[in-house]
């Protein structure tokens, strides 16, 4: 007899059910759905079918109960609005597409309590993997990564002290190589234009590489300008107007990323601002969907889709590694830089 559904009372398909429309036995259905055993190509073809027909979706649960592991991969980013992430989702994917393995994404909205709380609801189902936004972490949740007995990738950033295997860029080194180009290209007053939030490491990281970039040019910000809050459209006008209301004779601004960065070109070529001969602009990540814009913003590419591919090429590796695989950002000059 079928088992019952508590939240809805439809009937849940069993592997009795799949036996019987395939005209096979439960151990045969259950050899075949777990890819183990000798079963005839002809019968694994009418179990699959039987079991599609049917829309039964077998217990992994019962599965790890056995194995100690489920074809999960645990993936844990800061936020699915962010623009950042869904390149890095992408190189995930493309790998784990040709595997049996499936990412399953969690969210930690930048608070670290939040992620130690989702690690953990991670690990306890066991998963093949997992792939965890950023190198800062609390205590608990580094120890739960560094125990877990599956291969763990931290993403996005080198600059600091992985607990497993690392693939990112250096983000100070980002921010310090877009100070020369500046610097090389006669800007002197520069300003910079980013976010207020400490939780935000690689974005703090950036401008601390920039910083240090500057003054190997004997240079220093003239002008700063912080938010609080979401980056947008409307952060970067509003940051753009004040800094430059503040401090007018400004021929730079850099912004902590490519949408802070649109709404000061928009700003600026509003007040009828030359780009970029009177007043220069440049952002970070390089962002496709700001392509439409009059000018393309001066950036770096942060490798995002490259870093999703090689963590998700670790884990589906099954390398229990501490390796740090550091990648180039790619400063691209686009229209807003002499």
């Amino acid at each position: 007899m079928r088992g019952r559904n508590p939240f809805d009372g439809k009937p849940q398909m069993t592997l009795r059910d799949v036996a019987e429309a395939a005209g096979v036995s439960e151990m045969t259905v259950s050899r075949v759905l777990r890819n183990r055993g000798d079963v005839s190509a002809q019968t694994r073809d009418r179990v699959y079918s039987a079991a599609r027909k049917l829309g039964y979706v077998p217990n992994k649960i019962a599965g790890a109960l056995a194995s100690n592991r489920v074809n999960l991969v645990g993936v844990i980013i800061p936020s699915l609005s962010n623009m950042v992430f869904p390149d890095v989702l992408a190189g995930i994917g493309e790998v784990l597409d040709e595997t049996p393995l499936q990412p399953v994404i969690g969210t930690s909205k930048y608070d670290d309590a939040l992620e130690e709380k989702v690690i953990y609801e991670m690990l306890s189902w066991r998963p093949s993997g997992l792939i965890v936004a950023g190198l800062e972490h609390n205590e608990a949740a580094r120890a739960m990564m560094a125990n877990a007995g599956i291969p763990v990738v931290e993403v996005m950033d080198v600059d600091g002290d992985p607990v497993a295997a690392c693939v990112g860029i250096s983000h100070i080194e980002a921010g310090r190589q877009m100070a020369q180009e500046i610097a090389a290209r006669g800007y002197r007053r520069i300003g910079y234009c980013g976010s207020s939030s400490i939780a935000d490491h690689r974005a703090q990281k950036r401008r601390q590489g920039f910083e240090q970039g500057l003054a190997e040019a004997g240079l220093s910000l003239a002008d700063t300008c912080l938010y609080a809050g979401a980056s947008g459209f409307g952060t970067g006008r509003g940051m753009t107007a004040e800094i430059l209301t503040r401090t007018p004779d400004l021929d730079f601004l850099y912004y902590n990323s490519d949408i802070n960065a649109a709404g000061g070109l928009l700003y600026c070529l509003e007040k009828g601002m030359s780009i970029p001969g009177q007043i220069g602009l440049a952002g970070f990540n390089s962002f496709e969907v700001l392509d439409g814009l009059p000018m393309r913003i001066a950036t770096m590419d942060s490798q995002r889709h490259e870093i999703g591919r090689r963590a998700a090429e670790l884990v589906a590796a099954n390398a229990l590694t501490d390796e740090i695989l550091t990648l180039e950002p790619q400063f691209l000059p686009g229209d807003t830089i002499r």
